[in-house]
């Protein structure tokens, strides 16, 4: 699994995650290949930063899906447009890219089988299976680490001094207490378009 998290304070919005894949009980860490979660993709309003917990696959496929896009069709600038891209993106991922997207007979909407942070000038947006959106005001976390980071971020969010301070606190307790996340720590930063 991975630990991703995103933060927003003073001004910016920081992305910082771990950098273990694993397969079962393999590890494959940073040393064996660059392992990179974090992607930067050009959209409408200018650039958001892309992360993806789950199957080692999700990453490049909305990789390839995303840069396959006009760059105005891609809007991710509210919780609104996000949906409305992610609706438009769904039969793309199942035609292209051979999606599977029955999760449970029962459930009520085909799977996008992921689960996402973006972060950009607008915020921190997780974005979800069914393309449910959720935008956090101050931060969030994704993966099999994200308890330990959330706790850790909140202990730290009002003390600390940016936002990269409270995001990498976040991936160092994922990194220690979880399994599954390992160092080295990628951090991506972009300026916020209002400060909270």
């Amino acid at each position: 699994m991975t630990t991703v998290v995103a933060v927003r304070k003073g001004g910016q919005v920081v992305m910082a995650a771990d950098s273990l894949v694993t397969f079962g009980d393999t590890r494959l860490s940073h040393r064996a290949e660059a392992n990179r979660k974090l992607f930067m993709v050009n959209d409408a309003a200018g650039q958001s930063i892309f992360a993806v917990a789950g199957a080692a696959a999700h990453f490049l496929v909305l990789q390839h899906a995303l840069a396959a896009q006009p760059t105005e069709a891609l809007r991710f600038g509210s919780k609104d447009e996000i949906f409305h891209t992610f609706r438009l993106l769904h039969p793309v991922l199942k035609d292209s890219f051979f999606l599977q997207t029955k999760e449970d007979e029962h459930e009520p909407y085909e799977s996008s089988q992921f689960t996402m942070l973006l972060a950009n000038a607008s915020g921190i947006f997780g974005i979800y299976s069914y393309r449910e959106v959720f935008e956090f005001k101050q931060f969030w976390s994704i993966g099999s680490g994200r308890s330990f980071a959330l706790g850790a971020m909140h202990a730290v969010y009002d003390k600390a001094r940016s936002a990269r301070d409270v995001a990498e606190a976040g991936v160092a307790a994922a990194c220690e207490f979880d399994r599954n996340s390992a160092e080295p720590v990628d951090v991506l930063t972009l300026k916020l378009k209002v400060s909270k």
